[in-house]
């Protein structure tokens, strides 16, 4: 199933240590910091949890050039993200917490925005969505005519679950599910009882429903001029915090399987109750690699947790048509250098330019997915140029490694890893094995 979760993104940081002091200076705890976790937040917490469930997601949103943007993009292993410029600094929440509590939060960058950029690529990935989950965090993308539009021409398709903000845009009024808390609904509505408030809200919104959560009492569902109550089972936790994403993208699913309102949100109310109990987002663990099928793992996310952690990252680059065993002798001694080891690979356009019109025998796609099924290989890039230039600056990698019988400081990749401190490295040659040779003989008994 393809799920396009639609959205704000934020960089979620928590910080966690010991208070057995107070300060000289002011009377406030002084927190000995234990340890510093971070997450994608905002529409990136919703792609990581479905992500983490095993469907294939895309995320749609806008992302600034900075530190923190990378950040997110290492948190979202597993996830594709398709995203326009956001023309701002990214958001970061960092949360504090002594002795297990929490003492405070950090904001920053979460002021106004500008408007950020909606491109055709951000539109196509809505075109071919199976289920929609619009994460809403106010800062203007949901708000943006074109891709309102796009959501609006695939809600006739695919179920499109809407979380609002109270600063966000209103829902498109195709959206199968709109998921206000009570918080948000009530302020929306002007109404105090919540199943007043979801009838509200749904004649307001001209949505198909409304489900206005209200934590621990569960949520209440208007398909019409009905309105349900479906109650939750009673969780001790001192954060909620992902248990509304935990909500919309349960039901986003239910409802690309069929499951009408009730029981979608049904399930809904059950799984946030089910991820609170379980410890929530501090369950999350953000520098881990993602151990989803290997192809959905994008090549700059994993050498950025990587980074975050310290490690190693190694990359190799080749066309790989006709994956033989000196290839994969080669990829097995090159993980073994570092702590990932990421593939630039020639698309068909490249190696048909470099090899000639008869190649490549294997296409790209099957390549990338003969590539990403190898253990030793943690990510795959494809690049259109005749070299992998432009990847590897895009990766950055402490290593580049390639096999073959020239030294290290003739390969032209060397002058770029110098910029950040890398260096290349040759491994030895495998004589007798080659795709060209493997062609040859396939073209004979042809």
């Amino acid at each position: 199933m393809n799920i396009v979760v639609v959205g704000d993104v934020l960089l979620d940081e928590d910080v966690d240590g010991a208070s057995t002091r107070m300060s000289p200076d002011a009377p406030v705890p002084v927190i000995d910091v234990a340890s510093r976790t971070r997450r994608a937040g905002g529409a990136g917490l919703v792609a990581t949890l479905l992500a983490r469930d095993g469907h294939d997601v895309a995320l749609v949103t806008a992302l600034s050039d900075d530190p923190s943007a990378d950040r997110v993009r290492a948190c979202l292993a597993g996830v594709r993200i398709v995203a326009g410029a956001s023309h701002a600094p990214t958001p970061v929440k960092s949360r504090i917490r002594a002795n297990g509590h929490p003492i405070g939060r950090l904001d920053d960058g979460c002021g106004p925005a500008p408007e950020p950029e909606v491109t055709d690529e951000m539109l196509t990935a809505i075109a071919e969505a199976d289920a929609i989950v619009v994460a809403d965090y106010g800062r203007g993308l949901a708000a943006r005519a074109p891709l309102r539009s796009a959501l609006a021409r695939r809600a006739a398709h695919a179920p499109l679950v809407w979380d609002p903000h109270p600063r966000g845009a209103q829902p498109v009024p195709q959206a199968r599910l709109v998921t206000p808390n009570l918080a948000e609904a009530t302020s929306a509505s002007g109404e105090g009882d919540p199943e007043d408030a979801a009838r509200r809200l749904r004649d307001l919104w001209g949505c198909a429903a409304v489900a206005v959560t209200a934590g621990e009492q569960g949520a209440v569902l208007a398909t019409g001029d009905d309105a349900i109550r479906l109650p939750a089972l009673p969780v001790a936790t001192s954060d909620p915090c992902g248990a509304g994403d935990r909500f919309a993208a349960t039901a986003a699913v239910a409802l690309a399987r069929g499951d009408d309102e009730r029981t979608a949100v049904r399930a809904a109310v059950d799984a946030a109750g089910a991820f609170l109990a379980a410890g929530g987002v501090s369950t999350l663990d953000a520098g881990a690699l993602s151990r989803l099928p290997d192809g959905r793992r994008d090549a700059r996310a994993v050498a950025e947790a990587v980074r975050s952690r310290g490690g190693t990252v190694v990359a190799t680059g080749g066309c790989f048509d006709l994956v033989h065993a000196g290839h994969v002798r080669t990829l097995e001694a090159a993980r073994a250098l570092g702590d990932c080891l990421i593939v630039c690979l020639n698309s068909d356009a490249s190696v048909r330019r470099l090899k000639g019109p008869q190649r490549p025998i294997i296409g790209e796609s099957d390549r990338v997915e003969l590539l990403g099924a190898l253990a030793c290989v943690d990510a795959v890039v494809v690049f259109d140029e005749d070299g992998p230039e432009r990847a590897i600056e895009g990766i950055r990698p402490d290593l580049w490694v390639k096999g073959g019988d020239y030294s290290a400081e003739s390969l032209p990749e060397a002058r770029i890893l110098e910029r950040w401190g890398g260096r290349a490295l040759t491994l030895p040659y495998h004589l007798g094995r080659s795709t060209t040779a493997l062609a040859s003989a396939l073209a004979k008994v042809g």
